[in-house]
């Protein structure tokens, strides 16, 4: 009895050492594989960038000549309304060039309202007296000329006198005409487009002072903030030298630079992220509102601008700040996603290998949105299915391939 029971139990270990064998044996014909599950989930397609902050509404003011600053009398980060006093510059040399040029106008148009008159004030009255002597001397001599002929008629005067009497009358003639054209036509056109000449240049050179004298006030046109103030009280400044911006800064820009290649995924009304690294864990939403019309090198890159408005109701986004922007092109809700990893390519068609019952089946399939790790499949797999990456050990994956999962 003993001796059958001892039987029994080598009997049993030897089947099991048999099937522990061929296990370990169907087991080493086995790939390791890496693996990755099918989800449902949300997936979005973004484009990464750069950009800058720019206020909505600028207003900036630039020194209109060389000069210094007299007066500043807000400092940056002031909140200022419409027509209030933000600085002001020395402009003494403003107010001697306005009067200078004033002076010139005034000139100029004194010459004009000469010519228009015919001449000075004083030539138009001496024209006039010598006018009334000429026409006095022209009847007298029309009186005398008929006199003459008609003693010529009866032998009292001879042709001489007549003749001298007639050149009498043309002369007298001639120097009416002469100062009538005195009154009317004086000056040619050349003269008169001279005149009027040096009258537009004075205008536009007493305007330009004008201009630069009003310029040496700065005042703010709206209501803002007072973000750049780089300018002090006693401080030279040459033409053109930034004074002051001010702006409303509750709404700002940002400006994103598009890679190329990516500028034809871009359309208004994109979704848009804005990050600041000085502000972790913050985001700001826009959309966009305007999409590239060229494209500029940035340094080595070749991009396009993109412009959206964002809200800064807390004012924490800085006007020239340099952000992070990320742009939505699309996002797709619940649907079938797997690893950028595990598509690939044959003859221009995708597909994968599904993990079936510790095999591979090939799997053709059809993608669409992606993002740098997962892609939308729109058919061939089905919900919860696991597909291969790649062998562990380097193994060629192929259909029908037996393989053992062993990173998830």
């Amino acid at each position: 009895m003993h001796s059958k029971r001892l039987m029994l139990i080598v009997a049993g270990t030897a089947v099991a050492v048999i099937l522990l064998a061929a296990f370990a044996s169907l087991r080493g014909n086995e790939v390791p594989v890496r693996a990755d599950h099918v989800l449902r989930e949300n997936i979005t397609n973004t484009i990464a960038t750069n950009g800058k902050v720019r206020p909505v509404d600028n207003f900036e003011a630039h020194a209109p000549a060389a000069t210094t600053v007299h007066r500043v009398l807000v400092h940056a980060g002031d909140r200022v309304k419409a027509g209030q006093l933000l600085l002001q510059l020395d402009d003494a040399g403003a107010r001697t060039e306005a009067a200078k040029a004033l002076a010139r106008l005034k000139a100029a148009q004194a010459d004009l309202h000469s010519i228009e008159a015919g001449g000075t004030h004083e030539e138009v009255l001496t024209t006039q007296s010598e006018l009334v002597k000429a026409r006095a001397e022209l009847e007298a001599a029309n009186r005398n000329l008929t006199v003459m002929q008609q003693l010529q008629q009866r032998g009292a005067a001879s042709a001489a006198e007549v003749e001298d009497a007639r050149n009498r009358l043309k002369r007298a003639q001639a120097e009416v005409n002469l100062l009538q054209q005195k009154e009317t036509s004086r000056y040619s056109r050349p003269e008169i487009a001279k005149v009027k000449a040096q009258q537009e240049e004075a205008e536009t050179a007493y305007q330009a002072a004008q201009d630069t004298l009003h310029r040496s006030n700065v005042r703010a046109p709206r209501a803002g903030i007072v973000y750049s103030l780089p300018v002090r009280v006693g401080a030279y400044v040459n033409p053109g030298d930034l004074l002051v911006q001010v702006a409303d800064l509750h709404k700002v820009q940002v400006v994103g630079y598009v890679d190329e290649p990516e500028i034809g995924r871009l359309a208004t009304g994109l979704k848009v992220t804005v990050t600041w690294d000085a502000l972790p864990g913050r985001t700001w939403q826009g959309t966009i509102t305007r999409v590239p019309t060229s494209v500029t090198q940035l340094g080595t890159r070749n991009v396009g601008d993109i412009t959206c408005t964002v809200d800064n109701s807390d004012l924490k986004l800085l006007p020239n700040v340099n952000v992070n922007v990320t742009i939505t092109t699309t996002q797709e809700n619940n649907v079938l996603t797997v690893s950028r990893e595990a598509i690939r390519q044959d003859n221009g068609k995708q597909y994968v290998f599904e993990i079936v019952n510790g095999e591979l089946k090939r799997r053709n399939v059809t993608t669409s949105v992606s993002n740098p790790t997962r892609i939308e499949i729109t058919s061939g797999l089905p919900d919860d299915a696991w597909v291969a990456l790649s062998a562990v050990d380097n193994h060629p994956l192929m259909d029908g391939l037996a393989v053992r999962v062993v990173q998830r």
